[in-house]
């Protein structure tokens, strides 16, 4: 049996943009398979048409289009980065002394959000799980009964330390009484920044983590004034986005699809330029149409010198639509995305590089695969 038109396979990776609905967006019962033909996996063939582009790439934010790959396994990605990708981040805060008027409880908050960057990004794989008793009566009912609860060690626990004072300037006072406001220029560390925390290295931490310390280290702890005082001890765990947000190291991971604009019928002149208009700057372009134009094309036929709308970059296009309000553009163009073409933007909170965030996911991905193997081995066994 023939294979499917060149029409056909185009069809089928198009999802229809039209002025009220959005069409050709049902998968088949397998996504990627037909009846009457084959669609065995083939590694070769995967790897021909799977491919990657970069179209940003810095350390805190990569753009990056993914082709070739069905939609389970571009969200299954998405969802790793999202909450399976291991970081390091205060869980628990020993309070010693605080005399500021910030409440116990809202300070550990505070602290447990700033994202943390250890030196030797490798050296968090060779650390512990930590495992903590949930306080949540219903969750500990749900635990095994041989659970045990991990005890802090050099191999699962990082520790930190927030040692930080208030008092007035020499000449604080003075200035007060001369109606000086600014708190910087009255007080030595009214501010407390996330630079002033310290890592505690014990163990082989030194050697394997290296140094740990905040990703900004301008983040505002709190503010005190004279004769304010905080003294904490700050225990860090391995964690995952899966347990809390303050474990992912992204700020958003999201895609989406390559939109796609076709020109079915000439737009000329006052039009073209409307037309353009309706979609954001660099999308559409204008054009002089030449005599080729008029001859490859009859539509263009008699319109020679005169101006034509052209598809420049549909990368950049939102797809809103607007053209499709107009009555004159209505069958002249045709909206859609393509369903393979998976345009990711993954913004990292700084523990990680953005790009190696998705390897990182890829990695997470093939073992959940690999383990998934197994248990089906054993299954059929």
């Amino acid at each position: 049996m023939p294979g499917p038109s060149q029409k056909e396979l185009d069809r089928r990776k198009r999802v229809g943009v039209n002025k009220h609905t959005v069409s050709n967006v049902s998968s088949t019962d397998f996504p990627g398979h037909y009846p009457g033909e084959d669609h065995s996996f083939n590694i070769n063939q995967f790897i021909k048409n799977c491919t990657i582009q970069f179209h940003q790439r810095s350390p805190s934010q990569s753009v990056f289009s993914l082709i070739g790959i069905d939609t389970s396994i571009a969200n299954a990605l998405r969802r790793i980065l999202l909450s399976e990708i291991p970081t390091l981040a205060i869980e628990d805060v020993f309070v010693y002394n605080n005399t500021s008027i910030i409440a116990d409880e809202v300070l550990a908050h505070r602290l447990g959000l700033i994202p943390l960057r250890i030196a030797n990004a490798e050296g968090l794989k060779s650390m512990q799980w930590y495992f903590k008793r949930p306080s949540d009566e219903a969750e500990q009912a749900e635990l095994p009964e041989n659970f045990q609860e991990s005890i802090p060690t050099a191999d699962n626990c990082v520790v930190l330390t927030l040692k930080a004072s208030c008092s007035w300037r020499n000449d604080g006072k003075k200035r007060w009484e001369q109606g000086e406001r600014e708190p910087t220029r009255l007080y030595e560390g009214s501010n407390v920044y996330a630079h002033q925390l310290e890592f505690d290295g014990h163990g082989r931490q030194p050697d394997v983590l290296g140094n740990v310390e905040p990703v900004n280290p301008d983040i505002l702890v709190a503010k005190m004034r004279p004769g304010q005082i905080l003294d904490l001890r700050l225990h860090c765990y391995k964690g995952i986005g899966k347990d809390h947000a303050k474990f992912s190291p992204v700020a958003t991971a999201s895609y989406r699809l390559l939109p796609t604009i076709d020109i079915l019928q000439p737009i000329l002149g006052q039009e073209a330029r409307k037309f353009a208009r309706c979609f954001p700057k660099g999308v559409i372009g204008i054009e002089t149409v030449s005599g080729a134009d008029a001859n490859r094309d009859s539509g263009y036929a008699g319109h020679e010198g005169e101006e034509k709308a052209v598809v420049k970059d549909t990368f950049n296009d939102t797809v809103s639509r607007e053209c499709l309000r107009h009555d004159e553009f209505k069958d002249k163009v045709r909206l859609g995305r393509v369903r393979d073409h998976f345009i990711f933007s993954v913004e990292s909170t700084g523990q990680f590089e953005s790009a190696e965030l998705f390897v990182e996911a890829a990695k997470v991905l093939k073992g959940k695969c690999a383990r998934f193997r197994g248990n089906l081995q054993q299954l059929i066994r």
